[in-house]
């Protein structure tokens, strides 16, 4: 799981740099965005990281619905909506053997 999480967070490093250009549509307050997750998919937060800029990368997902949806926050204490899609499984792999 760690290392899913791990990979989602490199991998957004870069979506975070683009976050700061989404349109004021895709982006709210904390509160209003976790709210509509909660109510409107069933979402809970499933992890949470550190990105660049000192953003903070989360992930929400449902297990009844399988909906998933990651959002970072910006140090200016904006929300924004990244990718979120269908179909989420929690993982717990583990490292492949030094070599």
């Amino acid at each position: 799981m760690k290392t899913m999480f791990l990979k989602l967070a490199i991998g957004l490093g870069i979506m975070v740099l683009a976050a700061q250009q989404v349109s004021a549509q895709n982006c709210a307050p904390r509160a209003d965005v976790i709210k509509r997750s909660a109510q409107t998919y069933g979402e809970t937060r499933r992890g949470i990281g550190i990105a660049r800029q000192s953003a903070v990368m989360e992930v929400f997902a449902s297990d009844q619905t399988g909906s998933w949806t990651i959002v970072v926050t910006l140090p200016e204490g904006v929300t924004c909506l990244i990718p979120s899609g269908q179909s989420f499984e929690a993982l717990a792999e583990a490292l492949p053997p030094n070599t």
